[in-house]
């Protein structure tokens, strides 16, 4: 009955999905990776017309993205593009490459912290969140590995060493959502320059940004492959001392279940299911050990948080949005207390999106 739940609700939430902001943005990017997702294991045409209708909007003949906000310098706005591989391979039409170069010209000049990362944004400067690393890597990774000879793959890999370096906590498991590097910023530990709390859904956003550039880089290029799979296997490991035994679910501040007002988070869910079963789905996991665990987070996820109302399915649980800063706006302040004040939402595309990959590769699984 999930399963047929699930897939009810995803029919009835593409067949109504209209663009979530008027310009490129990385919310709508998670549902259409979603559809790129389906479409790549079913073949099911619905899926890319899905993403060539979006794209229809916004993609100008010239291969240019209309409503792309090039001069802000934002990495979430690199998410989306991810969809442009696929509508190029699909359709070999000159206008989707031209649209990925368009991309690729912001993570080229992307301004960077001194130890290389890429700026958060560019109103947060020196600053690495880990929301960032789902954003801009695997597009980098796939673009690198299909266009640019693999010439950066050193570059892309450090990225990920250095939040190991900068960001980890090696008592907890966890990665701090975010890094300044100056150590100046109001929300940062003035000696390790981390924000103060570990946050469910940006260390989602890092799991699946390591396994989706494993599955996008040349495991021939052996030593930056394996370090990336170390990584994963040493933070995946981190995070799942966190899972509740009763719904299978993770809190939205990671460590701290006992929190006032502190709750089971659907999106960081998905995203930690995603990037188990599809590490289980290729190799990169012992299927026998992990596949269970992955399997119980999408059956939690589609047992607790997807309901009936008057005929429609919503996805529930999920939080509206939560950051760092910037400095005129100090509520936001990485404290326990902010992450737990802001809205609880349903039928995010951020979430819903994650949500439907992850149901992708638990179909997989099955």
């Amino acid at each position: 009955m999930s399963i047929e739940k699930t897939q009810k609700y995803m029919e009835q939430y593409l067949k109504n999905y209209k663009p979530y902001k008027t310009y490129w943005n990385y919310e709508d990017g998670c549902v259409l990776k979603a559809a790129r997702d389906f479409y790549e294991t079913t073949g099911d045409e619905k899926y890319m017309q899905f993403i060539l209708n979006y794209l229809s909007s916004c993609i100008s003949d010239e291969g240019k993205i209309t409503n792309y906000e090039e001069g802000k310098y934002n990495i979430d706005s690199v998410n989306a593009g991810k969809c442009l591989f696929a509508a190029y391979d699909y359709t070999k039409e000159e206008k989707y490459k031209g649209a990925i170069e368009q991309i690729m010209d912001q993570v080229r000049t992307q301004p960077r912290t001194q130890s290389g990362n890429f700026f958060h944004k560019q109103i947060y400067p020196n600053q690495i969140w880990l929301d960032g690393l789902y954003m801009a890597q695997p597009f980098y990774m796939e673009y690198e590995t299909k266009y640019d000879k693999k010439e950066k793959y050193d570059d892309i890999v450090s990225q990920f060493e250095n939040v190991q370096k900068f960001l980890l906590n090696e008592e907890k498991g966890l990665c701090y959502h975010g890094y300044d590097e100056s150590k100046s910023v109001f929300w940062a530990d003035p000696e390790t320059g981390c924000s103060k709390n570990f946050w469910l859904r940006s260390m989602g956003w890092y799991l699946m940004s390591i396994i989706d550039v494993i599955d996008a880089m040349d495991s021939d290029i052996y030593e930056k492959y394996h370090t990336l799979v170390d990584i994963f296997r040493k933070d995946i490991q981190g995070i799942l001392q966190y899972q509740d035994k009763e719904s299978g679910l993770f809190y939205d501040v990671i460590d701290l279940p006992e929190a006032e007002g502190n709750y089971l988070e659907t999106s960081g869910s998905s995203m930690i299911a995603y990037a188990v079963l599809k590490a289980c789905n290729m190799g990169i996991l012992l299927k026998e050990k992990y596949e269970p665990v992955g399997k119980q987070i999408m059956e939690g996820l589609m047992d607790r948080m997807l309901i009936e109302r008057d005929g429609e399915f919503h996805l529930g649980g999920i939080v509206s949005v939560s950051g760092l800063g910037p400095e005129s706006n100090l509520k936001r302040d990485g404290s326990v207390e902010y992450y737990l004040s802001e809205p609880v939402v349903e039928d995010d595309p951020k979430g819903v999106g994650c949500f439907f990959m992850a149901f992708n590769q638990y179909l997989i699984a099955k």
